[in-house]
């Protein structure tokens, strides 16, 4: 039964749950796959779920149909670590989600009318988060924000979180005003205080990034991921110039490589354009 199940390409979710048994299995298992715990594969599920969103930036759809199949066994690897210690099974986590779903959307599968706007669906999707929170003794505004999300994205979390209380500038400029200001106390500290203050003003500096983004309705990590595949490509026509004159950046100037920059830069524009 096992072999024919592991070997059946229409058993779809089954299939891959008995793979996953037979991968952890004490006696017959993968040696590496045994030796798993929550602890080593999360920065595995951390690195499908950005691979994933690689993926759909790029718009590559058939690499991304592979990244959702390597992020899906994830969810399997942790459901089946969760089984073996009698925390909960595939079946539960499926049945907590589907009740969670469920529940917070009432205009759908409830009494409640769908005959509202976008946001106001948002705020009560959020007034139902709220009412759970307040169900598992979560009584302050950021208690449930996740601590080891990514830093930028917590950031906008906790801001967002906080807003819902009267926590925020009304206006953007305000923001833009707090900006300046942390920036000039990141260079007072630069100029005037040890390495601790420094990475202290940083991360204050980079707090009110990420609260500008939010006012802007930009997500910062999506923004950055932009910026850093620009920077990749640009970077990467100035080495391509280079090395048609037999060159390396290590072998030319700061001003070469200023000028291959602006005409790489050029190059995407006229091709955007």
């Amino acid at each position: 039964m096992g072999d024919d199940l592991i070997h059946d390409q229409t058993a779809g979710i089954e299939r891959l749950l008995e793979i996953m048994r037979r991968l952890r299995d004490p006696q017959s298992g993968c040696p590496w796959d045994i030796e798993q715990t929550f602890r080593t594969i999360a920065p595995y599920t951390i690195e499908e779920a950005y691979e994933v969103a690689d993926a759909i930036e790029r718009e590559d759809w058939d690499e991304l149909e592979g990244e959702l199949g390597d992020l899906l066994l994830q969810s399997v690897y942790h459901t089946a670590m969760g089984e073996e210690a009698g925390h909960f099974s595939f079946q539960s986590v499926v049945t907590n989600i589907s009740n969670k779903m469920v529940d917070r959307h009432p205009h759908v599968f409830g009494d409640e009318s769908r005959d509202k706007s976008a946001e106001q669906q948002t705020r009560d999707w959020e007034a139902i988060k709220a009412a759970e929170r307040a169900g598992k003794a979560q009584q302050g505004a950021l208690d449930g924000v996740a601590p080891n999300l990514p830093a930028l994205l917590r950031a906008v979390k906790l801001q967002k979180r906080a807003a819902r209380v009267g926590f925020d500038w009304p206006e953007t400029t305000q923001v833009l005003d707090k900006l300046k200001e942390e920036a000039a106390e990141l260079v007072e500290a630069r100029d005037t205080m040890d390495h601790e203050d420094v990475v202290n003003e940083m991360g204050d500096l980079l707090f009110v990034v990420a609260n500008l983004a939010r006012h802007l309705e930009v997500e910062p990590e999506e923004a950055l991921r932009r910026t850093n595949a620009k920077f990749t490509r640009r970077f990467a026509a100035i080495e391509t110039a280079l090395a048609r004159q037999g060159r390396t950046p290590q072998d030319s100037t700061l001003e070469e490589m200023d000028k291959l920059w602006d005409e790489a830069k050029a190059t995407e524009h006229a091709r955007q354009s």
